[in-house]
């Protein structure tokens, strides 16, 4: 144990020496979450108070009420270069066809393949759908028959959801990136404590040391799960003082990262912290030199990335919930949404999550024995 402790304490301190390539991967922990708020204060400024919207409104003359409605609810004629992208039409016929109650036309014309017109478009569609129905039923209040006759069916929706579950549909989005950074933030000290000590010729003056194979890979593994914990904290502590800020209330959620919350998420990110050093340490050995090993690890962190986002949209099959991350993500989604924690489906995918940070060990003390890994053959 001690020779493993002093393994742990070399790499801890080979790793504050070279301070920008720890760093590097510590400011994802500490960058993301004041990123995410910025983004989600511009989202919900838009939503609580949209922007009027200009379009260019031909013949208006021939429909001041329509126009009228329309600059109500923020949607104005201009003439400009980007309100001629949204052309409204009003028929010659509009008014005198309006006068004798029958069906007036009006064209909507605009490119609807282009993606930032888009909710522009669905936006004046909607409110031309309002105006519409207004009008029709002021034509059978005016002919005696109560505009409810079109309506047979009344649709009323009682929403359960509470603040706090709504909240959770935000909140998966803060623990994908939380679930991110345990793989993200020890990837560089991973690299560099296998292909970067193999490039500087140190890996083998190590295995010459009086100690075993074994407690140098326990070692490493020990040194890039405190990183990849270090990141982990560091970003609970982030988003714990950021999220307050943003006006959730606004849109009828409550964010709230609880310290229960905070303490469930570092419990569960233990094991991934342990699966993510030893795959990022496995690959790295495999890799003959620094760059490769980057290489091949951008391309492996996909897979937990993929899990993690599949089960943050809930679009994958219910077997994920049983598999690593994607099963804890899935966990820590129904705590804070306040649903029962599904303990069975938690302790089969963290069982299955150290079995495979144990066989990838197993398998990085085995390729240590080999002089074509220890040496980059």
């Amino acid at each position: 144990m001690k020779m493993i402790l002093a393994m742990v304490r070399k790499e801890l301190i080979d790793a504050a020496r070279d301070k920008r390539s720890v760093m590097a991967g510590l400011y994802y922990a500490i960058g993301t979450p004041l990123i995410m708020c910025g983004l989600f204060m511009v989202l919900i400024g838009q939503l609580s108070s949209p922007e009027d919207l200009n379009i260019n409104i031909k013949n208006a003359n021939n429909a001041p009420d329509l126009v009228r409605y329309l600059s109500n609810n923020g949607i104005n004629h201009a003439d400009d270069e980007q309100a001629n992208k949204i052309t409204l039409t009003i028929s010659d016929d509009y008014a005198a066809n309006m006068a004798i109650a029958k069906q007036a036309e009006v064209l909507l014309v605009a490119d609807n393949s282009d993606e930032k017109i888009q909710k522009s478009i669905r936006r004046l569609e909607i409110q031309l759908q309002a105006y519409s129905a207004e009008m029709g039923s002021l034509r059978l209040i005016a002919r005696g028959i109560n505009p409810r006759i079109t309506q047979p069916i009344k649709i009323n929706v009682e929403d359960k959801a509470t603040a706090d579950s709504k909240g959770g549909m935000i909140l998966g989005l803060a623990i994908f990136t939380m679930m991110y950074s345990v793989f993200i933030s020890g990837m560089n000290l991973a690299i560099d404590t296998s292909a970067g000590e193999r490039e500087r010729n140190s890996l083998a003056l190590l295995l010459s040391h009086p100690m075993s194979t074994r407690q140098l890979v326990l070692g490493k593994i020990i040194a890039v799960t405190c990183f990849a914990l270090l990141g982990l904290i560091l970003i609970l502590l982030v988003s714990k003082v950021a999220y307050p800020f943003v006006p959730w209330q606004q849109i009828g959620f409550t964010v709230n990262i609880s310290h229960d919350f905070m303490g469930l998420m570092l419990l569960i990110g233990i094991p991934v912290a342990l699966m993510a050093a030893t795959l990022q340490l496995y690959v790295s050995f495999m890799a003959k030199t620094f760059k490769e090993a980057q290489s091949y690890l951008t391309m492996v962190l996909f897979v937990p990335l993929a899990l993690s986002m599949a089960a943050s949209y809930n679009i994958a099959p219910d077997v994920l919930q049983w598999l690593p991350v994607s099963g804890q993500q899935q966990a820590l989604m129904d705590f804070i949404k306040g649903r029962e924690i599904p303990m069975m489906q938690l302790i089969v995918s963290s069982v299955a999550t150290l079995i495979i940070a144990v066989a990838l060990a197993a398998g990085l003390e085995k390729s240590l024995k080999s002089e074509k890994v220890v040496f980059g053959l």
